[in-house]
């Protein structure tokens, strides 16, 4: 698939609202998580249509079952498709996935069958940053624009996209014509501009994320934080005014 040339925001959200600040900023797609505390697993189908139904956003949902990694048992892979199945007939217009095997190569039977199911609705299929735990990026890269992936999100192999953005350009040149990548981790109004001028990438990943309290977070013998200090009794959400910032720092190119 040829490269998407045009400049594209894409935001994090776990919720429904996150959607709606998201919007308001100016962002053009999201991608649709529930329990970004996780990493990001599946959204529900509710969420999704309320979004699809509010808003102008294209919609990427996540599809994972689980934290931690990517090397998923036969009962998670049948969960995922499943709900793969369920956000494609509530309007999703695409899904992210990964799919490894043991030995941290992308797992092509899974891995094709979910951008044939993806597909078979006129939908894309998004690699998401499991791509960033493979032990050989150009081998993975490869082979996912053989399977058909429509897009890849990736920091290069390192925890923060500006400390990957040196496999961040060796891939856009070699391959960004072939496969569009979508960078992300730790992008911010600070940094998109160069980061899009040093690698080549137009598609930005940002969770523009703020901490909002809760105070029943923590009572007298319980403690449900999901941050360490100082938010122990906060929970994230998708900024406005970053999102803003950030659509207006990217475009000023």
């Amino acid at each position: 698939m040829a490269e998407n040339r045009e400049m594209t925001i894409e935001i994090c959200c776990g919720s429904y609202e996150d959607a709606l600040a998201a919007a308001r900023g100016g962002a053009e797609r999201i991608e649709l998580n529930s329990a970004l505390a996780l990493g990001g697993l599946t959204p529900s189908a509710a969420c999704l249509r309320m979004v699809k139904r509010c808003t102008d956003l294209l919609v990427v949902s996540m599809v994972r079952p689980r934290g931690a990694g990517f090397c998923y048992t036969e009962a998670q892979t049948e969960q995922m498709f499943e709900e793969a199945r369920e956000l494609l007939e509530n309007g999703s217009d695409g899904l992210a996935f990964g799919f490894l095997t043991e030995d941290r190569c992308v797992d092509l039977e899974k891995t094709g069958r979910m951008t044939e199911l993806i597909h078979s609705y006129g939908r894309e299929a998004v690699f998401h940053r499991a791509f960033d735990c493979t032990e050989d990026p150009v081998r993975a890269i490869e082979e996912l624009i053989g399977l058909g992936a429509d897009r890849i999100l990736t920091s290069g192999q390192q925890e923060k996209a500006e400390q990957g953005k040196e496999l961040l350009r060796q891939l856009q040149a070699a391959y960004g014509s072939r496969i569009q990548l979508l960078a992300g981790s730790g992008v911010n109004a600070g940094n998109a501009r160069a980061l899009a001028e040093y690698t080549g990438i137009r598609q930005l990943h940002s969770s523009c994320r703020y901490w909002e309290r809760d105070v029943t977070t923590v009572g007298e013998g319980v403690n449900y934080s999901i941050a360490p200090a100082p938010h122990e009794r906060d929970y994230d959400r998708v900024s406005e005014r970053l999102v803003r910032e950030l659509a207006e720092a990217f475009r000023e190119r």
